[in-house]
């Protein structure tokens, strides 16, 4: 490949000096691992890293490397594999079984490496984890395989220890405020998004948008609500309406991009049995990217309202520096005022919890219930 003397730098790990070392280091000797798990925080340059990883390998020995990486950025390379888990919340068998597990068993189409990307292998079951086993273990000598994850806590040991680990650390709040000021976000804002991202500069640009910043009003609206605040809703209410319509807004918008695809892939498709497999394949998919859109607005409006009480503690215990949403924390503090902050701070792991229910399964509208009740009984009307 290149001089040892001079580590590769992979886009993505500009601020992640381990990764830079261990992936740099490996192209550079001419040994990369067969197995890497990237792991660290949502929105830190794991798939970055892991696209521009991948590029590397199979442009190595090319002739045109410069089109193996063009090819590579565009998904566009057929000895690269991207696995997303199927499931909401979990990663099927099916999702590995032909696409890895097979394909990994044959020689690549032209270059000299086949590269597997699995995202949130922290999914994988057991089922899962076990058919891996073998292409992990004893991998064939063209085959590389790129885990990647933002929990490695719940991977299984007997998957991560068959990897290389490369960590990537959460981005500095300071830095992703600073390139949402680049982008011109005035910097009360910015600042309090690159803290509210908790280093996931993605996140933080989001938040900084429209739909972010409309997020934020209905999570806060949500919180004076069961503090029993100026704008508190009556008890038959339900404050918890306005996030799950957001994300069914979300789920809709994801079903129909899946179906504008369809339509562009279907237009000059004749009829047949491979028209209307390849309609149920897109018919599938839309249902699945709209359940995980659904999923993903529940769960980051339960960790906004989470972080929302965190702050309402830091303020109750003289910790005003320790606070995360702090363009918006002077308006919500006075709906506090009097709470014990052990009674906040209980509010927190209620709404943990509550994160926790949503990934088993249950109704999302009984769980969103019972949760505003708990926290009207433990917090509301000068709790």
């Amino acid at each position: 490949m290149t001089d040892p003397a001079a580590p590769v730098a992979l886009a993505g790990t500009e601020d992640h000096p381990h990764a830079r070392l261990v992936l740099g280091c490996g192209l550079s000797s001419g040994a990369p691992s067969h197995a890497y798990l990237f792991h660290g925080p949502p929105g830190s340059g794991k798939s970055t890293a892991a696209r521009a990883l991948a590029a590397e390998l199979l442009a190595d020995g090319d002739t045109d490397p410069d089109n193996v990486r063009r090819r590579v950025a565009v998904g566009a390379h057929p000895d690269l594999t991207w696995v997303k888990p199927t499931g909401a919340h979990v990663m099927r068998v099916d999702d590995v079984e032909g696409p890895v597990i097979a394909a990994a068993s044959r020689t690549p189409f032209e270059a000299r490496r086949r590269i597997f990307v699995l995202e949130r292998a922290d999914t994988m079951n057991d089922e899962v984890a076990n058919r891996m086993l073998k292409t992990l273990e004893e991998p064939a000598p063209f085959v590389h395989l790129i885990l990647l994850t933002d929990a490695v806590g719940r991977m299984l040991e007997t998957v991560v220890s068959r990897c290389q680990l490369v960590r990537f650390d959460p981005l500095p709040a300071e830095r992703i405020a600073t390139a949402l000021e680049r982008d011109g976000v005035a910097p009360e804002l910015a600042g309090a998004c690159g803290r509210l991202a908790l280093g996931n500069a993605a996140r933080a640009r989001w938040l900084a948008a429209g739909e972010g910043a409309a997020l934020r009003s209905d999570v806060e609206a949500f919180v004076r609500d069961v503090l029993g605040g100026e704008h508190a809703a009556r008890d038959d209410d339900e404050p918890w309406r306005p996030l799950l319509a957001r994300a069914e807004e979300r789920r809709a918008a994801a079903e129909a991009r899946v179906s504008e695809e369809a339509a562009r892939r279907l237009e000059l498709e004749p009829k047949g049995r491979e028209r209307k497999a390849l309609e149920r394949e897109f018919e599938e998919a839309a249902k699945r990217d709209g359940r995980r859109a659904r999923t993903e607005v529940l769960d980051f409006g339960l960790e906004l309202a989470a972080i929302a009480f965190r702050d309402l503690a830091c303020v109750a215990e003289g910790a005003d520096a320790a606070v995360l949403g702090t363009d918006r924390i002077a308006k919500l503090s006075p709906a506090a005022s009097g709470r014990v902050a052990r009674r906040l701070r209980e509010a927190v792991e209620r709404c943990d919890a509550a994160r926790q229910s949503l990934e088993l399964n249950v109704t999302e509208e009984l769980a969103l219930a019972a949760l505003t009740f708990r926290l009207r009984r433990l917090v509301g009307g000068g709790a």
